[in-house]
């Protein structure tokens, strides 16, 4: 079973995987956006209905083709951000709409929310540069698949490296964690990430129940670790603020420890 804090490069790598498959292959979905469209034309859905800006108009004049429609729109998506990434462009204007169709047109498209995050949350060139954006999609895809658990971590993921944002992405973390199927190692994330968003006590705590609910010994193991380096950092933080106490009332600084 892998430790948590093995999961931050393997992301990394994820997403570097992710480019390299979406560019080499993104011509190839050529064929099946055709094959979509004569299906469409056969249904007797109309061209227009393609370019209508809302998934929910969509929905209702699709005759139970919703599936298919958000596939086209899924497929559109990716192409579009493949010739924009090989065109060197860094304006993503139709990604957003073109990910929010697909994912109104079929709320259960997992796959959409997931890639789609990545392409709206890296930087530019990479990706469009709106981690706010990926975001509000993942939590939109949260809402409509609640228990699906990885969706959880995508969204702790973006708050990690691309915003920063630590405590929220222990919260985060720490959430998906709990839902049906979450691997053990969310927990181990979200500890290893409080402590290092400056939340000693909230990391003591979840490091201290992984110690107690972990079967597997390296857990257990890495988890007995991280609670004496996190004691260790206490007892240090707490010797400064003595130090600079001391230094502040007598005016030199300590001959001793």
């Amino acid at each position: 079973m892998r430790s948590g804090i093995s999961e931050f490069p393997r992301r990394r790598k994820v997403r570097a995987v992710c480019w390299s498959l979406l560019l080499a292959g993104f011509l190839g979905l050529v064929p099946l956006q055709r094959g979509i469209d004569r299906e469409l034309k056969a249904a007797g859905m109309f061209a227009d209905v393609l370019y209508v800006p809302s998934g929910w108009l969509l929905r209702r004049a699709s005759l139970g083709h919703e599936g298919l429609l958000a596939n086209l729109y899924w497929t559109r998506a990716v192409q579009y951000f493949g010739r924009q990434r090989l065109e060197q462009e860094t304006q993503f204007e139709m990604l957003g709409p073109l990910l929010r169709i697909t994912t109104e047109l079929d709320p259960q498209l997992v796959i959409a929310y997931r890639f789609g995050a990545i392409f709206l949350a890296e930087a530019p060139p990479r990706g469009a540069g709106r981690p706010r954006e990926a975001l509000h999609l993942l939590r939109r895809g949260i809402v409509a698949n609640p228990d699906y658990w990885r969706l959880w971590q995508d969204l702790g993921f973006i708050y990690y490296w691309d915003l920063k944002e630590y405590e929220t992405a222990a919260r985060v973390f720490l959430a998906g964690s709990e839902r049906p199927g979450a691997m053990v190692w969310m927990k181990v994330l979200a500890a290893t990430v409080a402590a290092e968003g400056g939340a000693i006590g909230t990391s003591r705590l979840l490091w201290s129940e992984i110690y107690r609910q972990a079967e597997n010994e390296q857990i257990r193991e890495r988890a007995r670790d991280q609670l004496a380096a996190l004691q260790a950092q206490e007892d240090l933080e707490k010797l400064n603020r003595l130090l600079a106490q001391f230094r502040k009332q007598e005016g030199r600084e300590a001959a001793t420890l």
